[in-house]
């Protein structure tokens, strides 16, 4: 159904929950215009309807409007998702003159100095404020993108009012998903169960006024049964890594034992129907107790494998989130440390293999 294409690990960002690998590819690793204008058409071909330009962010791209008005062409339906830091007047104009669909703006919070901190970046919130106006002036649909972490819940009210007063047609709140950098950080970011609880009332209390569509994502941690990560492995989506590797979800190449297909070697629908790295867990043979015999394994897929594989060090296992898991106290022990855990200290996602770690002032 989707494609997401990672056009660049490359962004002026450095946030400390971002779900890129902490490895980052560089920009001479990058896959050329033609290899994506290819992909593209190779996608549309399969019967592909979306097209997800994503990051790191894809403003860094030069060719960003070349692939999105090849796209368009191709009758895919486009999504921008950028935190809009490099959005000016002219690259708006030329976004829309594209044929671009929709964008994604990402937002930290709505306290200035605490979006200045989380994403390492000085006056970051005009930035994003500048880009939202553009992006409503020119007519093309918005949806904001909130990420939930302890220290922003108690204002889930204010980016609401925030998405009524830019003129949103959606708003995502997404509490993080503890994969890379997120992972590292897990316990400075991790709510509690009352802050989880919070959050969800100031999200049926926005619902109930109607004239926003509300996409809340909650944490895994807290939920009794795993999540079916991507709708099942290698069932409904695929992702392109900046340098061409065709991944079932954005965090596999976190499995040491699997090798992805790259298209520079392979097309995309041989990939997709015959590489081993999506022919793997895709469906339900491969599942091992309790998963085999439970009556869920079609609904949740047996989870997500790269929270296996983070966890426990074994994709193939059950999804420790799930309270039949006999692993699941790893779960309710990373909650515990987080509860001890003061919001301060964070390792900032970098470019390179070292990264920072920065203290409040």
């Amino acid at each position: 159904m989707s494609l997401l294409a990672e056009l660049t690990h490359r962004c002026p960002l450095s946030c400390p929950y971002c779900s890129n690998p902490l490895e980052l590819e560089r920009k001479a690793q990058e896959l050329e215009t033609q290899d994506w204008l290819r992909i593209l058409e190779e996608a549309a071909a399969m019967g592909v309807l979306q097209v997800h330009f994503s990051g790191g962010e894809p403003m860094a791209r030069p060719d960003l409007y070349t692939l999105i008005a090849h796209a368009h062409k191709l009758n895919l339906y486009t999504n921008l998702i950028t935190s809009g830091v490099l959005i000016t007047a002219q690259s708006m104009k030329q976004l829309d003159e594209s044929g671009l669909d929709h964008v994604q703006l990402s937002f930290q919070d709505t306290d200035h100095a605490e979006a200045d901190r989380l994403s390492d970046f000085p006056q970051v919130q005009p930035r994003k404020l500048e880009a939202a106006q553009l992006i409503r002036a020119a007519g093309i649909p918005l949806t904001l993108n909130f990420v939930l972490q302890k220290a922003n819940i108690s204002r889930i009210p204010a980016m609401f009012a925030l998405a009524r007063q830019l003129d949103a047609q959606r708003v995502e709140m997404a509490h993080t998903q503890y994969y890379g950098w997120a992972l590292k950080n897990r316990a400075a970011l991790l709510p509690s169960r009352a802050q989880l609880e919070e959050a969800a009332h100031y999200v049926a209390q926005e619902e109930a006024k109607g004239g926003l569509a509300i996409d809340y994502v909650t944490p895994d941690y807290y939920a009794d049964r795993p999540k079916p990560c991507m709708g099942g492995w290698g069932q409904r989506f695929l992702n392109i890594s900046p340098s061409g590797h065709v991944l079932p979800c954005h965090a596999a190449e976190t499995i040491p034992a699997l090798h992805f297909d790259s298209v520079r070697e392979r097309s995309l629908s041989d990939i997709w129907y015959h590489s081993r790295a999506f022919t793997l867990f895709r469906g339900t043979a491969w599942m091992p107790e309790p998963c085999a015999s439970c009556v869920r394994k079609e609904i949740d897929w047996g989870g997500c494998r790269c929270q296996a594989l983070a966890l426990l060090g074994d994709a193939t296992q059950t999804d420790p989130v799930c309270t039949l898991s006999p692993h699941r106290h790893l779960i309710d022990d990373a909650i515990a440390e987080a509860e001890k855990t003061d919001t301060q200290h964070f390792m900032y996602r970098r470019m390179g293999a070292a990264s920072l770690q920065k203290t409040r002032p």
